[in-house]
């Protein structure tokens, strides 16, 4: 059966993935074990709950930031008013105490008898007092409680944070209560309240020592009663119970609803719903062994996937799964895991987190905070960055792309191709299935010229894109059929297309070069024609044989003789693979050779544009990318770009500067990107263009006019002097106008500089058409 090539046999394949003519060398031992990644467990990994997709958003574990509350008052007012409320309540209690307010106790001699206020005051008199100094003293705390927000500040400081931390901070609030309770008995009346209710049998006796013991007996007791009041409504609201109960059991609490039974992820629910609990049963052993990564997981689950739109591969996967557990249906590599990992991923979801939506007003309050993360379907749209030297494009971007669409290759999922020049730090060369190193004599894999295509029209094409396509003064449609009325004779004589220096020849029209083909071609040929009026337009005004053979040496140096061979002999790399889970990286040589460097930028794109529309089976997502594409976009490239939306395909380019590309471009370029990201640092000019991509939003604007204060009534004029003689400033009022106005997203001045170091702006549009405005990202965090 037909298995994408994700667990079949290496080499079984009617086209197989291209592989070195001769056997590499074999690595050196480890000389360790490998470090175990720091992944979370598998089973709570598949357990954490994903938010519901949106453009742009990580959705691992994300939670939705709660609506801004109109009403909730700042914190610095908050505080402020609680404090203010405090000492407002410490004053009106001293005052009540210490007797400076008159008449105090009209009220309680009105509803008691008269001779209880002399100069001997009975027992029930001071208990009487005692009984509504209580109540004064709690109005007092209860009034000034509610004016001072006290209850609000509670909650949001102690309360309203997870466990332990809410505990912790309920308990300190808590000590601080019951410690000012224990030491405040001369300050409060409340003790006194205690004293007079109980019974004077219960503490007064002929003996003076037992009555201290006695009168000490209570004040412990009114304490811990009154310690225990405070500490019961705190313990509730801090959740120490519970907090006590899950220690106890070695849990935590729980940060999502727990699952339903038969709903369990990492129970492998699809399969026990398809009568395969032993299959489950042996990926679930594996799962909680420690064993199965999320790679494998993923990888299984694609499988499994294939399956159901291919019931006849049920046997296969089943036998395999029960035999392999979590090694089966493999990658052609055998690799399950890439060497390192720089980024944060969630293969289940097949995003890579970039960073953290910055919390500035900027950014819609939504979106605050939370995780900023691309997929297959944002990048299907392709990407644009836009960044100087040193702003971290290809660290903080392009490696974590490339990384993701590795580890979805190695899952089944995706093809991804790396272009980038020698020496970049996209990871090691043993996370790849390919890499190419154009120019270096230790390069294991060839670079097919021709795209792997067989047709001459269509070589000729990409070719020609290749050499002359960034030439504005040169007719694109004349170089193809240049080279083609070259390769067609060619292919036909030799059942190859010829080599770099053949065709070098070939372009100069090199008479010796011309003889041979013609005597290769049989006498009624039809390519004897295209070869004749090859050799009438030779030499013509405006030929572009001349332009493209000055080309065509760029790669006849002595450093790619080994390169790009036609004759059979090898099988070098081509894009034409992209239906097989591939990783491949081409390294070009930027610095020694940067115009051959240039010209393979543009023929992989070429090749990668042609190739990828033209797959039979698209159900892998396809994508390359290209750091530092300034030398590669052309007015072609740009319309292909638009092609690959619906081929499940996709591009990242990089840029140092728009105005790297020419002027004509700019505006065809970010209009077939459907995503850009614009890096600290771009130029006013770039972020004009980035404005007026993004368009403008309706913003709400208040403006405020003072008016000056003219008074007619000669004492309210006497006022206003004085208040300007103090102030300095005429007496004004404010007049207030809100209104909505049309405002650019960001404005070219903002992208050159409010942009953070670190940070960068994205715009985000999915393949299927949804749309995420410029956000600010902090790309560190």
């Amino acid at each position: 059966m037909d298995t994408e090539g994700t667990h079949d046999a290496r080499g079984t394949r009617a086209t197989p993935v291209p592989r070195p003519a001769g056997p590499p060398a074999v690595p050196p031992p480890p000389t360790h074990a490998p470090a175990s990644p720091p992944h979370p467990a598998l089973t709570d990994w598949l357990r954490t709950p994903r938010a519901a997709p949106e453009p742009g958003l990580w959705r691992y574990g994300h939670r939705p930031r709660p609506d801004a509350d109109p009403d909730r008052v700042p914190a610095r007012a908050l505080i402020g008013g609680a404090v203010v409320a405090f000492l407002a309540a410490a004053l009106v209690w001293s005052l009540w105490r210490n007797g400076y307010v008159p008449h105090s106790r009209i009220l309680l001699e009105l509803v008691t008898p008269t001779d209880w206020w002399g100069l001997e005051r009975p027992t029930a008199a001071i208990t009487a007092l005692a009984v509504y100094n209580s109540l004064v003293a709690a109005l007092v705390i209860v009034g000034f409680a509610r004016l001072g927000n006290w209850r609000e500040v509670f909650r949001r400081y102690a309360v309203d944070h997870a466990q332990p931390a809410r505990a912790l901070r309920t308990a300190l609030v808590a000590a601080i209560l019951v410690w000012f309770f224990v030491r405040a008995d001369d300050l409060l009346p409340f003790d006194n309240l205690a004293l007079g209710l109980t019974p004077k049998s219960w503490l007064f006796t002929a003996d003076a020592e037992q009555t201290r013991d006695n009168v000490e007996t209570f004040g412990t007791v009114y304490h811990l009663i009154g310690s225990a009041l405070i500490l019961w409504p705190i313990a509730r609201a801090g959740g120490w119970l519970t907090l006590a109960a899950d220690l106890r059991r070695g849990t935590k609490t729980p940060a999502a609803p727990q699952q339903q039974p038969g709903e369990d992820p990492a129970d492998w629910p699809q399969l026990r719903a398809a009568g395969l609990p032993a299959a489950a049963d042996r990926l679930v052993a594996d799962g909680n062994s420690g064993h199965m990564n999320d790679v494998d997981c993923v990888r299984i689950r694609r499988a499994w996937d294939s399956v159901q739109a291919d019931p006849s591969r049920l046997p296969a996967f089943t036998d395999a799964v029960l035999r392999q557990g979590d090694q089966a249906c493999p990658h052609p590599s055998g690799d399950r895991d890439l060497p390192a990992r720089a980024a944060t991923h969630d293969l289940l979801t097949s995003q890579v987190r970039l960073g953290r939506y910055a919390d500035l007003d900027r950014n819609p309050a939504a979106r605050r905070g939370a995780g900023s993360a691309v997929d297959p379907g944002t990048l299907g749209a392709s990407l644009l960055a836009v960044g100087p030297s040193g702003a971290g494009k290809t660290r903080l971007l392009v490696r974590p792309v490339v990384e993701s669409l590795a580890l979805q290759a190695l899952a089944g999922q995706a093809a991804v191709v790396a272009v980038c020049a020698a020496g970049t730090p996209l990871g090691p060369d043993e996370g790849y299935d390919v890499v190419v190193k154009p120019g270096d004599p230790a390069s294991t894999y060839d670079l097919d010229l021709y795209g792997g295509t067989t047709d001459p029209d269509e070589a000729a094409a990409l070719l020609a894109e290749a050499l002359v396509g960034d030439l504005p003064d040169i007719d694109a449609r004349r170089a193809q059929s240049a080279l083609a009325q070259l390769l067609g004779p060619y292919r036909a004589a030799h059942g190859h297309f010829p080599a770099v220096p053949v065709l070098r020849e070939l372009l100069d029209a090199t008479p010796a070069a011309l003889d041979d083909l013609r005597r290769h071609l049989p006498a009624d040929s039809p390519h004897l024609r295209e070869l004749d009026a090859r050799a009438r337009q030779f030499a013509n005004p405006g030929d572009p044989a001349l332009a493209l053979a000055d080309r065509v040496a760029v790669l006849d140096r002595p450093a790619f003789a080994d390169f790009f061979d036609t004759s059979g002999d090898t099988r070098p790399f081509s894009l034409r693979t992209l239906e097989h889970p591939l990783r491949a990286r081409i390294d070009l040589p930027e610095r020694a050779h940067p115009e051959a460097a240039h010209l393979l930028t543009r023929l992989v794109l070429a090749q990668f544009t042609a190739g990828a529309p033209a797959r039979r089976d698209r159900s892998l997502f396809a994508f390359l990318v290209i750091d530092d594409a300034t030398h590669a976009v052309t007015a072609e490239s740009v319309r292909a770009l638009q092609r690959l939306r619906n081929a499940n395909a996709g591009v990242l380019l990089t840029l140092r500067a728009l105005g790297d590309v020419p002027e004509n471009l700019h505006t065809q370029l970010l209009g077939s990107a459907g995503c850009h990201m614009a890096f600290s640092g771009v130029t006013t000019w770039d972020g004009r263009l980035f404005a007026q991509s993004w368009g403008t939003e309706w913003v709400e604007t208040t403006e405020v006019a003072k008016h000056t204060v003219f008074a007619d009534q000669p004492l309210t004029r006497a006022v206003h002097a004085v208040r300007k003689l103090v102030t300095g400033k005429a007496v004004t009022t404010d007049a207030v106008t809100v209104r909505k106005v049309e405002r650019e997203r960001w404005s070219a001045s903002d992208l050159a500089r409010e942009v953070p170091a670190g940070h960068a702006v994205l715009s985000l549009t999915t393949v299927r058409g949804e749309h995420a405005p410029p956000l600010l990202v902090d790309l560190h965090s």
